[in-house]
């Protein structure tokens, strides 16, 4: 207790990393599918500290780490195909590198394609 009976506020012991624990959680947190909040909590670190060691080791956050290539792109005249409802105005057909199709047409609303995208990127 402190004076007059008040509580002494808690003190928290600033910790100290070595050179090499500070890359051995950098190197963790650039491992395929890592989470940057779930590796600092795993170390009792703010997230915001291992980005600044990250910056430290000249780690690039945005820097992909398996780059996609670019596919040929062909156009094609517009063309009804089956299925389609009426009323749309053409549509676009993205074919992944495993060979399924999957075909947008051009009423899609653009936030169900970008979820649908998202969740393809993953796989």
């Amino acid at each position: 207790m402190g004076k007059d009976g008040e509580l002494a506020p808690i003190r928290r012991k600033r910790r100290s990393w070595n050179r090499d624990e500070k890359r051995r959680i950098v190197d963790e947190s650039l491992e395929e599918g890592a989470s940057i909040a779930e590796v600092a909590r795993r170390h009792e670190l703010n997230a915001n500290q291992l980005f600044t060691w990250r910056r430290e080791f000249d780690v690039d956050p945005a820097a992909p780490k398996n780059l996609t290539p670019i596919l040929p792109v062909t156009i094609a005249s517009d063309t009804t195909a089956e299925g389609s409802t009426s009323g749309s105005r053409g549509q676009m057909e993205i074919v992944l590198s495993e060979g399924d199709r999957i075909l947008v047409w051009a009423d899609v609303e653009t936030a169900a394609l970008s979820r649908v995208l998202k969740a393809l990127s993953r796989r």
